[in-house]
């Protein structure tokens, strides 16, 4: 069986996420749409796919299974929520939504039409992140005190410029368009968050709305910590970490590399380097849409749900609360 699918938003992201799935077997892009109508003619030429001229004749087509929305995240709920209605499975990129309220109502809709929602937290699916996860599941360095994770850039620049991405309640702002993946990854590891506090400040990136420099504590449930430190103000950039558990700990200088890239050690025993250059070739984008289309065909929750979107969001969301109020908030 052929699964049809329809793609809105056709920038860089959502033509990944295409490209992705015309790899997989007996999954056709049907019909594209995009806010501008160069764009859209642009990707319906290149997916070999009709071109819609607005989301609602998109979602009105018979020939269309579930969709793909790669809009600005100030219009994820809004698409998804209407695709839900139209009896379209949604696969949404992060951040789900820039509101826990809009995550309510896209779950709400996706549970009252039955269909299958999915949020793109993607890095669930590189190989030094499921690795990481791997090995603290199996308990290689005991129960896990502390995850600590860095993600520092020099800011916005060049086609990332847009002015909404300027905007919080447009963009989420980076702790929810850029650090979902870091937030995602935490919790992934560690379990829920019972509480998050924040420090945080604007101090180059003057001309956006939101903290360009943030420092996150959270507190899991399990009695962890997570440290996440998310820079716009580093001209050296970074993305990495480390776990310290009860018999060991794990060290990750890079969470995007492919070689050697992950050491744990136990306290009693010699560093151990994991080099994942001979381990399978590692295609994240293709991995979570194959893993979508597997839940629509057999019915099952997808591997990563709309509560898994919904808590990256509510995490961001009280970290941003923290840093206005000065004092640790519960994620809702």
């Amino acid at each position: 069986m052929t699964m049809r699918i329809g793609l809105i938003g056709c920038g860089g992201m959502g033509q990944s996420l295409a490209h992705a799935a015309t790899t997989i077997e007996n999954v056709e892009i049907i019909a594209v749409c995009d806010a501008v109508a160069d764009t859209t003619s642009a990707a319906a030429a290149k997916f070999q796919a009709e071109g819609a001229p607005d989301v609602s004749q998109l979602l009105a087509r018979d020939d269309i299974d579930g969709v793909l929305v790669a809009t600005p995240p100030f219009e994820h709920a809004e698409v998804s929520i209407a695709a839900a209605k139209a009896g379209k499975h949604v696969f949404v990129e992060k951040p789900m939504a820039t509101t826990v309220d809009a995550c309510d109502a896209m779950i709400d809709a996706a549970r009252t039409a039955g269909i299958r929602l999915m949020v793109g937290q993607v890095c669930r699916f590189h190989e030094i992140h499921a690795t990481v996860r791997q090995l603290v599941h199996a308990r290689a360095i005991g129960d896990p005190i502390l995850i600590s994770v860095h993600r520092l850039s020099g800011g916005w620049g060049g086609p990332y410029d847009q002015h909404w991405r300027m905007k919080r309640n447009l963009s989420g702002g980076t702790l929810m368009e850029i650090n979902a993946h870091e937030i995602d990854f935490m919790r992934h590891v560690c379990g829920e968050v019972s509480t998050v506090s924040a420090v945080g400040g604007t101090y180059l990136q003057h001309h956006a709305d939101y903290p360009d420099l943030t420092l996150v504590t959270l507190r899991f449930e399990n009695g962890a910590i997570g440290l996440l430190h998310a820079s716009q103000v580093s001209a050296i950039g970074a993305c990495g970490g480390r776990i310290d558990g009860t018999q060991g700990s794990m060290h990750f200088p890079t969470l995007f590399g492919t070689s050697s890239d992950i050491t744990f050690k136990r306290w009693d025993d010699a560093p151990c380097p994991i080099d994942l250059t001979a381990s399978r070739e590692c295609q994240p984008v293709r991995e979570e849409i194959q893993g979508w289309i597997n839940a629509i065909a057999t019915g099952e929750e997808p591997p990563v749900t709309g509560h898994d979107g919904r808590m990256a969001v509510s995490i961001a969301a009280a970290a941003y609360a923290s840093v206005e109020e000065g004092r640790p908030v519960t994620p809702r």
